[in-house]
């Protein structure tokens, strides 16, 4: 039965085993081969323990899966660690319908805050995360996850933007213009500067972290993402 059910695409709760290598290997083709990022016995584990393991389907087609798992009781929280959909099915707002399925799975047993974290040189995800959901970045995290073995992450180091999204609260707003105290400008499409100039993405990389460190070293906080001038900061 599905979850979610709207222009021929459907979401799902997954169950059975053969779904789970599926999912294993859709997610394997979003990240370019990768087969260990979330393998099987890992999504059934998941699955079967309550946390939040769907599949994204364009008729019978799996094109899609995302996972996420439950943080402390006390925070009240869940943490969604993958999310991807198939090349030809991205830049077609699934990733806004996965992420208010999400939203709704979660409401639905008294969540209050969805966390993940993200590459903070990838524009389109910060101006979604940030600007569109209205998501609130908390920590910036160097080399988050050590070297990683696929195509999207290898040879870079894994710095990541930790989110959190109150999903019961009002959608947080980009800040005023008067209130941003500095900037930091990220590259408008750091995939293509790391296939054309990797050396120039690879200072893309420190220049952005050196940015945030020290910024957030002063006191100030993310106050939000707007295309052009990139990642907001402001006075807490």
């Amino acid at each position: 039965m599905s979850d979610f059910e709207a222009d021929g695409i459907r979401i799902r709760s997954l169950e059975d085993v053969a779904d789970f290598f599926e999912a294993n290997r859709v997610l394997s083709q979003v990240w370019s081969g990768d087969s260990s990022g979330m393998p099987p016995n890992l999504l059934r584990a998941l699955a079967h323990s309550g946390n939040y393991v769907v599949g994204v389907y364009d008729g019978d087609r799996m094109i899609g899966a995302s996972a996420a798992f439950f943080g402390p009781p006390s925070a009240r929280s869940m943490h969604s660690h993958i999310t991807g959909v198939l090349p030809e099915y991205q830049s077609r707002g699934l990733g806004r319908t996965l992420k208010q399925h999400q939203r709704d799975w979660a409401f639905r047993r008294d969540v209050g805050h969805i966390t993940w974290t993200f590459d903070p040189l990838v524009a389109r995800n910060a101006h979604f995360n940030l600007a569109i959901l209205g998501a609130r970045a908390t920590e910036y995290l160097v080399d988050h996850y050590g070297p990683m073995d696929d195509g999207v992450n290898r040879g870079d180091e894994t710095d990541r933007l930790f989110v959190s999204w109150a999903i019961a609260g009002k959608r947080r707003a980009n800040p005023l213009d008067a209130d941003v105290v500095a900037t930091v400008k990220i590259p408008r499409d750091i995939e293509a500067l790391r296939a054309r100039a990797p050396d120039e993405a690879a200072q893309a990389r420190t220049r952005v972290r050196d940015e945030f460190l020290t910024l957030l070293g002063e006191g100030l906080v993310i106050g939000g993402f707007r295309d052009g001038p990139g990642y907001l900061f402001v006075r807490p």
